[in-house]
């Protein structure tokens, strides 16, 4: 027969942390009279300073997604090219995440479920803005014939 052995007997050690401080000397607060504050209110754009009257620019947003990574590229360029045409100013494109869908089958119609396979869909996206567009902007771009696979949302 096998003799049962004793339990050890975790040994726990405690740290010591010691509080260290350093003494700084205590600063006065500064004294501001009403010229300094009217000052400082009207350097950081307070109910003093004249804010400049901009018009919002007007801007279409356009998001292109596919499952090919060549051919969205290739269909950016085209919107660029043709709003930059136009005179319109233009940001982007700017990649934004991309979506990465996984599907795990099994192998084997019975048994054997250790054996699976995974297949997954990627889906890129790309954005890009136009700013200030013109009519012949907007005539170009609905006329604009981009390859097959290819989504697009335009925002206004």
């Amino acid at each position: 027969m096998k003799e049962k052995k004793a339990p050890r007997k975790r040994i726990v050690k405690k740290a010591t942390v010691e509080k260290v401080t350093e003494k700084t000397p205590a600063k006065e607060p500064e004294k501001k009279t009403v010229a300094s504050r009217f000052a400082a209110r009207k350097s950081s754009g307070g109910k003093t300073a004249q804010k400049k009257e901009e018009k919002p620019k007007t801007r279409i947003r356009i998001r292109i997604s596919a499952y090919d990574y060549k051919v969205i590229d290739k269909s950016a360029r085209a919107i660029i090219d043709t709003a930059k045409r136009s005179g319109a100013e233009v940001v982007g494109p700017i990649p934004l995440p991309t979506r990465i869908k996984k599907f795990t089958l099994l192998r084997s119609t019975f048994v054997h479920k250790d054996a699976r396979d995974q297949y997954e869909i990627r889906t890129h996206k790309r954005l890009i803005d136009i700013y200030e567009p013109t009519g012949k902007t907007m005539e170009d771009l609905t006329n604009l014939g981009l390859p097959a696979g290819v989504d697009i949302e335009i925002k206004m």
